[in-house]
């Protein structure tokens, strides 16, 4: 039996319209407190970023790529101290916020301040998804989901290779000098 190529159309049409999901409540007064610009004021130019990044960190962080689940550096990391974007530095989680959520990347519930990342949709691969990028330098960090553990119920499902990570003592240190 031959379909009719319309009715293929309208169908593939059809399934994109219905399985549109509906932002949570709690993540569209996130997106609409976080940063809403793409305009950064840090920038680096590309052979630097080469030269300095591992191609891993370039990929995620400069071409929206994804490392593999469970293989970054920080999915079951626990120590204390804070997650920086690993381009700029801008400091962006800390760990009492990290949870292990089980999807093979490290996991946060909020971060440390709504100005650090800008919120954008992002509808590649056929999904539709909330992106993080850093406020600073516009790396992209991840995806945020609304299926994180209360009380914020989010999870901003993030890269290791898009983040580097400052002990707690390290990390009072580098904010005395940043101020």
């Amino acid at each position: 039996m031959k379909i009719p190529l319309y009715l293929i159309t309208w169908m593939n049409i059809l399934h994109l319209v219905s399985s549109k999901k509906e932002e949570s409540p709690s993540i569209q007064k996130l997106k609409a407190t976080c940063k809403d610009t793409a305009t950064c004021p840090v920038s680096f130019p590309k052979e630097d970023l080469q030269d300095r990044l591992t191609p891993i960190q370039y990929k995620v962080t400069q071409e929206k790529g994804t490392e593999r689940p469970f293989t970054g550096q920080y999915v079951n990391h626990k120590d204390e101290g804070s997650y920086r974007c690993v381009v700029c530095g801008n400091r962006i989680f800390s760990s009492d916020t990290k949870f292990n959520s089980h999807s093979g990347w490290p996991s946060f519930s909020d971060v440390l301040d709504k100005e650090s990342v800008t919120l954008s949709d992002d509808t590649s691969h056929g999904m539709q998804r909330i992106e993080v990028t850093c406020a600073k330098c516009g790396a992209h960090l991840g995806h945020l989901f609304n299926d994180g553990p209360v009380p914020t119920g989010h999870r901003y499902c993030i890269n290791s290779a898009a983040l580097n990570f400052e002990n707690k003592q390290t990390d009072k240190i580098k904010l005395k000098s940043e101020l």
